[in-house]
């Protein structure tokens, strides 16, 4: 069989291969980044909007903390338990029906709505429901950084949106306020 001659053969050199394989792969990573930066300030902008109408410091974003997160959303994948994890961090959890449609801005708005339901003189969720906390750990002041996940998962009934949100250092300890 005789052998077929390509325009190139003979003239690419390892280091022209090298080069354009570091191309390829910077762009990967330029996509996986904007993709990453794109996701960081749909959940962050929100975040620091809460802060910002309370008076407490900007939280920055945390990739370690995005990366717990990203582990625990795709736990929670094949049961949308709203159970937490358990770990170092503090931790808001959301689960919206239906698979899709659900932005990290919608996410951290539904947490940040339960700004109404916290009585600032006396600290505590009206009527004594705890139903304030996602809101509190938002704008707890002793917060710095903060990293979000959202994952599909599937329940008994049907099909949500999952997310996530863990900060450091934590907040929401009883008897102390917020801001």
């Amino acid at each position: 069989m005789p052998r077929r001659r390509f325009p190139l053969a003979g003239t690419v050199t390892a280091a022209a291969l090298l080069q354009l394989a570091v191309v390829v792969l910077a762009s990967a990573t330029a996509t996986a980044d904007a993709k990453t930066t794109s996701l960081a300030s749909s959940f962050l902008e929100p975040h620091n909007a809460a802060r910002r109408a309370v008076g407490v410091p900007a939280l920055r974003w945390d990739e370690g903390l995005a990366a717990y997160a990203r582990w625990y959303a795709a736990a929670r994948a094949g049961d949308c338990a709203l159970a937490h994890s358990h770990g170092s961090y503090g931790e808001n959890l959301f689960r919206g029906s239906g698979g899709a449609g659900w932005s990290p801005a919608a996410v951290v708005g539904a947490w940040v709505r339960e700004s109404a339901l916290y009585n600032r003189a006396s600290n505590s969720c009206r009527g004594g429901s705890g139903a304030c906390g996602h809101y509190t750990q938002i704008v707890w002041r002793g917060t710095k950084a903060v990293g979000c996940a959202m994952a599909p998962c599937a329940g008994a009934r049907g099909r949500f949106t999952f997310a996530v949100c863990s900060y450091s250092p934590p907040g929401n300890y009883v008897g102390m306020r917020p801001y």
